[in-house]
């Protein structure tokens, strides 16, 4: 499952960045926790940003 979360974070990250709604649906998508897509976006050095809830930070 984390090789498919890293594989949709990479696909929609630009410029080393992944805006929080984008995060929130590749969990949804990938059926896991947020928390899983953020410690993928930490370990590929893409920052969530325009976070909605603190999910990510």
């Amino acid at each position: 499952m984390k090789e498919k979360v890293r594989e949709l974070v990479r696909q929609q990250a630009t410029g080393g960045k992944i805006a929080c709604s984008k995060a929130l649906k590749i969990a949804n998508e990938a059926g896991c926790p947020p928390k899983l897509v953020g410690e993928v976006a930490d370990e590929e050095k893409i920052k969530v940003n325009a976070c909605q809830l603190g999910c990510f930070e």
